[in-house]
């Protein structure tokens, strides 16, 4: 006996399976045999998502968050222009001058990291700030791996701290509507102090001085430092910031508007501008929004959550939902785990803990966030190896350590309420 298909169930079943290959490919970096990384995957997966539900251009566009790709875009051009003033890299080695030993040069390092990865994309940071520390290493005998880690794991714990420090905050941000300062308020626990003491120890572990990386020294830092440009971005981000903290005006409007002002100059291109913005993560948002929107649609998530609580496990609970976060976030990348959990989750302290967790949990292992993946590869341009063993060695510890200080700093915020 046969039970025919029906269109519904067929939808249903493509849904299902293009769904399951999408996120396939977000743990796999992309898909074997095929020349699409995450973003071609995202891309690819939506439009298969609109031709087997047979949705117009409209359905489909309706499932994309616009207010965060919008506030996603203004804030790359805003690093744009820092990136193009030269700031990233002048701030850099103005620490490196001054700061003349390791464990004061590592403290400068990831408190400069961290404060500008909370304001600007931690992404563009890592892409300045990378060629100048290892050529500080260099120039100090030093080896350059430790530094690049810190470095990439500084600008994940930094990012975590604002809404506006990362792609996923921003989603988190806008979706549920979380006040900035209150925001930034319950993020702030000291764990860049902790990342600093665990530094320490990897420090007085590794290789005593050598001259061996000093011949390899060149001038290539990045763009040279320009006063005026670096100026305007400085002043138009601190804007931006007290609107957000005094004012409930949409973030996105205000961010387009001041990305806006940055556009109108003389002497820097608009092409200049448009050419450091991350297309493909912007078409890896807006893909795997059609994507899930699409599955969501069949139920399945819904269903499963209510499994799961029927069995005791409820992600509004802090650690059940911590736990999903970090394990989630290191098998598809926190972007698409956020993207994932966001649906079944309501109100601030959930928001707050699924920003913390999921960004943490990127410094667990290389392919964790595309700030590590950002480090290693110009490292590597530079001939310096940090494959994931190596990483591995220094951000596991790092992301427990994290995630410890982060927990034991909740439990004495609720002791003292």
């Amino acid at each position: 006996m046969s039970f025919p298909l029906h269109g519904a169930d067929v939808a249903h079943i493509g849904t299902m399976l293009i769904f399951a290959l999408v996120y396939l490919g977000m743990f796999l970096g992309g898909l074997p045999r095929t020349g699409l990384d995450r973003s071609g995957v995202a891309v690819l997966g939506a439009i298969a998502m609109i031709a087997v539900n047979g949705w117009s251009i409209g359905e489909a566009a309706a499932t994309i968050d616009l207010p965060t790709i919008v506030l996603l875009f203004a804030f790359m051009l805003l690093s744009a222009q820092m990136r193009l003033g030269g700031f990233y890299g002048a701030v850099t080695r103005a620490v490196a001058l001054r700061a003349r030993h390791a464990p004061t040069l590592m403290a400068a390092l990831l408190a400069v990291v961290a404060a500008l990865s909370a304001v600007f994309s931690n992404d563009v940071v890592c892409l300045a700030v990378t060629p100048v520390v290892v050529r500080v290493a260099w120039r100090r005998g030093w080896d350059p791996v430790p530094w690049l880690v810190a470095v990439a794991c500084a600008a994940n714990i930094g990012s975590a701290a604002t809404l506006i420090g990362n792609p996923q905050n921003m989603l988190i941000g806008s979706v549920l509507g979380l006040p900035f300062g209150a925001y930034t308020a319950a993020a702030l626990p000291p764990v860049a102090l902790a990342l600093w003491g665990w530094m320490m120890l990897v420090l007085r572990r590794a290789p005593p001085p050598s001259g061996a990386g000093a011949a390899r020294v060149d001038d290539d830092e990045g763009p040279p430092f320009n006063v005026w440009q670096s100026g305007k971005g400085l002043a138009v981000a601190v804007a931006l910031l007290a609107i957000f903290v005094v004012t409930d005006w949409p973030h996105e409007v205000v961010a387009l508007v001041a990305a806006g002002v940055l556009l109108l100059s003389r002497r820097l291109h608009s092409a200049q501008f448009m050419g450091l913005v991350d297309w493909p993560l912007l078409l890896l948002f807006m893909g795997l929004f059609v994507v899930n929107g699409a599955f969501e649609r069949t139920g399945v998530a819904a269903q499963a959550v209510a499994w799961l609580a029927q069995h005791g496990v409820h992600l509004r609970e802090p650690t059940v939902l911590a736990v999903v976060g970090v394990a989630l976030s290191n098998l598809v990348s926190n972007v698409p785990a956020v993207m994932l959990l966001l649906p079944h989750l309501s109100g601030p302290e959930q928001g707050v803990t699924l920003a913390l967790a999921s960004t943490y949990a990127g410094n667990l292992l290389l392919v964790g966030s595309i700030a590590n993946l950002i480090v290693a590869d110009l490292a590597a341009r530079d001939g310096v190896r940090l494959d994931w063993r190596r990483h591995a060695a220094i951000g596991v510890p790092a992301t427990v350590l994290s995630l410890l200080t982060w927990w034991a700093w909740r439990w004495v915020q609720a002791a003292w309420a």
